[in-house]
């Protein structure tokens, strides 16, 4: 773990040499064609930030805004439509009953409103577990999508817990985004799903003159589902193709994939209540935790006042960005200013040339939350 030599305290950061050259196998191609299919369908922006590049001292920086995907101000819709997708359509071919299921899951506000709303295009039924500290007005935002929804005192391991007991039910089926041992089926769908952004930024880069890709990419992270499609989706290029360094970013209050890649295992961590409710997770899933430990670059976490200041420096550059999506700017900023810049930069391998993308997963009305911080 590095330190940051003027600080009183480790920077919360690891680095982890080797990553780059790991390969895996990539993501179905019919993800992007049906996601393509879909009335709603278009390509989120990828928007060129030049101040950004100026003071991160690299060549070029982007960021990948998901604050209106599918209808919906945050990515999520593109792993949920997929897999309820997948799974309505193995159940007709098992034979299941033609009516209506319940689509059970549970979620910190975007997930489950991403399920809620694909349920009800598709004439279906949804139940939604909310842990304590997502925004009333997100659980609202849920229930507006038709969704019975259901507020857990605990935390986001709790609710997942109970959305499990509740799917036991004749008719019900557990659509969850993170996975753990004997649930690993639909969580994988939902990672596939996340595929087609990454696709996009492919086509978005090269039309931008960035042929080969980006030198690296800041990924905000909850129990890594999101993180996990873009390792997929990097670590699955053939040899010959430039391969990008991969950047983790989380709460301070929930850094269970930095802990984890500390330990070299995965582990549990005890979350507290932070802005970035969309990643207040405090266990890796399951079929993340192997993509993230051996492609994953780096990781760091971050404070709350960090993404609230990227949240209004990117609201200045005009793109709409909620504290997990500024998540991004915030975990970059960190890992390449202040003191040990240089070693964590050249850890990277970035330069003044290096062409770095920020996922900014949510829009600002995505997990409304307020000032204070609470």
């Amino acid at each position: 773990m590095s330190d940051n030599a003027s600080s009183p305290r480790p920077l919360p950061w690891i680095a982890r040499p080797g990553a780059r050259p790991w390969r895996c196998a990539p993501a179905p191609a019919e993800v992007r064609g049906f996601h393509a299919a879909l009335p709603d369908y278009a390509p989120t922006p990828l928007t060129a930030l030049p101040s950004l590049a100026v003071e991160l001292g690299v060549g070029r920086v982007f960021v990948k805004d998901e604050s209106c995907r599918l209808g919906l101000p945050a990515f999520k819709a593109l792993g949920a439509s997929w897999a309820v997708h997948r799974t309505l359509a193995e159940r007709a071919a098992n034979g299941g009953e033609p009516g209506p299921v319940t689509l059970v899951t549970a979620t910190d506000g975007n997930h489950g409103r991403a399920v809620a709303r694909t349920a009800r295009r598709l004439g279906q039924h949804a139940h939604v577990f909310v842990p304590r500290g997502v925004h009333p007005r997100a659980v609202a935002a849920i229930a507006a999508e038709q969704a019975k929804v259901t507020e857990v005192p605990g935390a986001y391991d709790e609710a997942v817990r109970r959305a499990a007991e509740e799917a036991d039910a004749p008719d019900a089926v557990l659509v969850q985004d993170t996975a753990w041992p004997g649930y690993e089926r639909i969580p994988g769908w939902i990672v596939e799903g996340y595929s087609t952004l990454c696709a996009e930024i492919d086509e978005q880069l090269a039309a931008e003159g960035a042929v080969e890709g980006p030198d690296l990419v800041s990924i905000p992270v909850g129990v890594g589902s999101l993180a996990q499609a873009v390792v997929t989706h990097y670590r699955s290029r053939p040899f010959g193709r430039g391969a990008p360094a991969l950047l983790s970013v989380e709460p301070e209050s929930a850094a269970c994939v930095l802990e984890s890649l500390i330990l070299g295992e995965p582990v549990s961590v005890t979350t507290d209540d932070t802005t970035m409710a969309g990643l207040n997770c405090g266990t890796p899933s399951s079929i993340a935790w192997p993509f993230l430990h051996r492609g994953l670059d780096a990781a760091v976490a971050v404070p709350d006042a960090d993404s609230t200041r990227a949240a209004g420096d990117l609201a200045a550059l005009d793109v709409s960005s909620g504290p997990c999506g500024a998540a991004a700017l915030a975990g970059i900023r960190t890992v390449l200013t202040g003191a040990g810049a240089g070693a964590r930069r050249t850890a990277l391998g970035l330069d003044a040339t290096s062409v770095v993308v920020l996922l900014s997963t949510e829009g600002t009305s995505a997990n409304p939350h307020s000032t204070t911080g609470r």
